[in-house]
């Protein structure tokens, strides 16, 4: 399974030819601190890359979730709406945010590898 990263620190898990899990980056739930609240994106509406898709609040601050990649949103972890802690203990596994069809493939392939990613963020820092 191929993951991708963004500049906005979310992540993109290739799951099955083009759908994919999306959640935030172990950085963006360091920097955020306790996850209080999640704001999950429609299931079913078709956001553009780079749109809001949802929000993340902290004991420290709210950041938005951008999508990552145009696509539809096929599914959303109910699980974080009762327990957003969730997405501080497993960010990159249990703690995903949405499931959504990628709708131009090229668009997740230029996306930031692990080692790129690993790389910005110790020069974003």
């Amino acid at each position: 399974m191929t993951m991708k990263y963004t500049a906005e620190h979310e992540w993109i898990q290739l799951e099955d030819h083009e759908y994919a899990l999306v959640g935030i980056t172990l950085h963006a739930q360091d920097a955020l601190g306790d996850i209080v609240f999640v704001e999950l994106p429609e299931v079913g509406r078709t956001y553009q890359k780079g749109e809001q898709a949802g929000v993340v609040e902290s004991v420290k601050a709210a950041a938005d979730i951008y999508m990552p990649v145009t696509g539809e949103v096929t599914e959303v972890n109910e699980a974080l709406r009762g327990e957003p802690a969730i997405a501080n203990k497993d960010p990159m596994g249990n703690g995903w945010f949405f499931k959504l069809l990628i709708k131009d493939m090229a668009e997740f392939d230029v996306l930031m590898d692990e080692p790129d990613y690993a790389k910005f963020v110790k020069e974003n820092s």
